[in-house]
């Protein structure tokens, strides 16, 4: 699923009277955000176990990670609706569409999220949300709503499915342990499509509680009909993957999604990893035109610990103008840029937090075209 163009974000405007008391109360709703977004999962899930259960991932809520997108999402958002000098987080909404989109997310599900979150938001501002206050930041959600309702509804029509429809059946034809951590396998199924470079699945499995747990994986190869995903243990998913599953058994997949996909121009390519980061990137070497100068930079605990450098360094050597480094923590060594990136180029990153933030960091200095990232976690657009 993937579509060239990002979320429209001026498909409305608040209302002269909306928009003023937005940006009155909006330093209180954003002092209070991390108070209210918990509390507005507790209630959702009180009334919808089905949703904690089968859709959203258990993994991050614990962690906490889920309710500090979702007021990352909001607060962004409403700042750029009543602040002509805030950023337009299309990126951010863009990221959040392909996830959505990735998960069957429809519209019948966002009036859920609008009613456990205005109770949050009564329950912990209290007499401060007047019938005023109420009507204004409901006009901001259902603002942002539709700019994502519309935007998933092109992804899914992208790959011609009806809305919702992306959930399909894979049977494990292959598993390699690359590393141990990290097990590559070889899924097929007739109904499995072709993905853009860079794209991933949301993998599901049906755990011994009953839960059925979504985990998105990149796509190291994305044929219709057999793809290749690359599983490092970390959480309930990937466990049950790689403990409990075997060749011949089933599993739920999705179809791609992602905007995090290889231009198809003729710049440049800079493709930065660390860790299980380099998968998208493995699949984008299997892509790019041979014609195109490429430099792969990545990073890891150790050489023993890159599970991906066989393949990596395979595909570099079949292209003419590629260069790849690793750089290793038990060197003591991290990874620069200075120096490494061409003038113009269209620059990929994947990887944790600190990581992609000490590299966008480095890539002030430098003179890319476009920086492109993704991160291990919903908070993806926290570094945007």
């Amino acid at each position: 699923m993937f579509v060239k163009h990002q979320p429209n974000t001026q498909i409305r405007k608040l209302s002269p009277e909306h928009a003023e008391i937005v940006r009155a109360t909006l330093p209180a709703i954003g002092a209070h955000i991390n108070e209210i977004t918990p509390l507005f999962y507790q209630k959702m899930f009180s009334a919808h176990p089905e949703l904690i259960a089968d859709t959203f991932n258990r993994g991050n809520q614990r962690q906490g990670d889920q309710q500090k997108a979702l007021a990352s999402s909001i607060a962004a958002f409403a700042t750029m609706l009543v602040d002509t000098d805030a950023p337009d987080p299309v990126a951010m909404l863009s990221r959040i569409g392909h996830k959505h989109a990735s998960l069957g997310i429809v519209e019948d599900q966002y009036p859920i999220v609008h009613k456990h979150l205005f109770e949050a938001i009564v329950e912990v501002l209290g007499d401060a949300v007047t019938p005023e206050v109420a009507a204004a930041w409901d006009a901001v959600y259902w603002l942002m709503a539709d700019v994502l309702i519309q935007y998933e509804k092109e992804l899914y029509a992208s790959d011609g499915v009806a809305v919702g429809d992306v959930f399909r059946t894979a049977t494990i034809a292959a598993r390699e342990d690359l590393s141990d951590k990290v097990t590559r396998y070889t899924l097929r199924g007739a109904e499995l499509t072709a993905g853009l470079p860079g794209q991933y699945t949301s993998v599901g499995v049906r755990l011994d509680d009953g839960a059925r747990q979504l985990r998105q994986y990149s796509l190291v190869a994305a044929d219709a009909g057999e793809w290749q995903i690359a599983v490092e243990r970390d959480g309930e998913v990937s466990s049950f993957l790689r403990d409990r599953l075997q060749v011949g058994d089933e599993i739920e997949v999705t179809l791609p999604a992602g905007e995090l996909v290889l231009d198809e121009g003729d710049a440049p390519v800079v493709l930065i990893s660390q860790g299980i980061g380099s998968t998208p990137m493995v699949g984008m070497l299997s892509a790019v035109s041979p014609e195109r100068s490429v430099t792969v930079l990545h990073a890891d605990e150790s050489e023993q610990s890159y599970a991906q450098r066989s393949q990596t360094e395979q595909l570099v050597a079949g292209l003419p103008n590629a260069t790849h480094e690793a750089f290793y923590r038990a060197d003591g060594e991290r990874l620069v840029v200075a120096g490494r990136i061409p003038e113009g180029a269209e620059v990929y990153l994947c990887g944790g937090t600190r990581f992609l933030q000490n590299v966008r960091e480095q890539l002030e200095n430098e003179r890319p075209a476009r920086v492109h990232f993704e991160l291990f976690s919903p908070n993806d657009w926290l570094i945007g």
